[in-house]
């Protein structure tokens, strides 16, 4: 996110150079630099004990490919606890085990995705509205069903090499 002005005490930022960061921008009321972030989301791949993956469809996503559960970050949760917290929303199961894979920066959304294994014992789905259907499958998936430009198709890819 581009600040233009700060975000504790509102007063116009101007850059200065800091040590090895170089020029970002600065706060000279708060005598502090004001770093840029993008958002921080999680997507994870939930398999259950009979090796099967669950998709979402999420229209508002994509109307051709399924998806893996993601979501955003919310200020005081570890990454583990916005996994945890997100498949339990969006799909209902409740995370036993979670294995880090990789981070990816998408540039066209401007967001930093954290990207996990979810091992989950199968229960009956609970959609949240953001949700639009969910199934099982088997793995290994038709890799079609993902966009071959998104992250869960790369995170499937990552998968594969385990």
């Amino acid at each position: 996110m581009k600040s233009i002005y700060c975000p504790h005490c509102g007063q116009l930022l101007h850059t200065k150079e800091i040590g090895d960061e170089g020029l970002v921008p600065f706060c000279e009321g708060c005598h502090k630099p004001i770093f840029e972030h993008s958002p921080v989301c999680i997507l994870t791949m939930v398999i259950n004990e009979y090796n099967e993956v669950a998709l979402l469809k999420q229209d508002y996503v994509s109307k051709q490919h399924l998806v893996f559960v993601a979501g955003y970050y919310k200020p005081g949760e570890s990454a583990e606890n916005t996994v945890k917290r997100e498949v339990y929303e969006e799909i209902g199961q409740t995370v036993d085990e979670l294995t880090y894979l990789e981070s990816f920066y998408h540039e066209r959304l401007d967001t930093l995705f954290l990207c996990y294994i979810s091992k989950v014992k199968k229960a009956p789905f609970k959609l949240s509205s953001e949700v639009d259907d969910v199934n099982w499958y088997l793995l290994p998936i038709d890799e079609s069903l993902l966009n071959p430009l998104g992250v869960a198709y790369r995170i499937y890819q990552r998968y594969k090499t385990l």
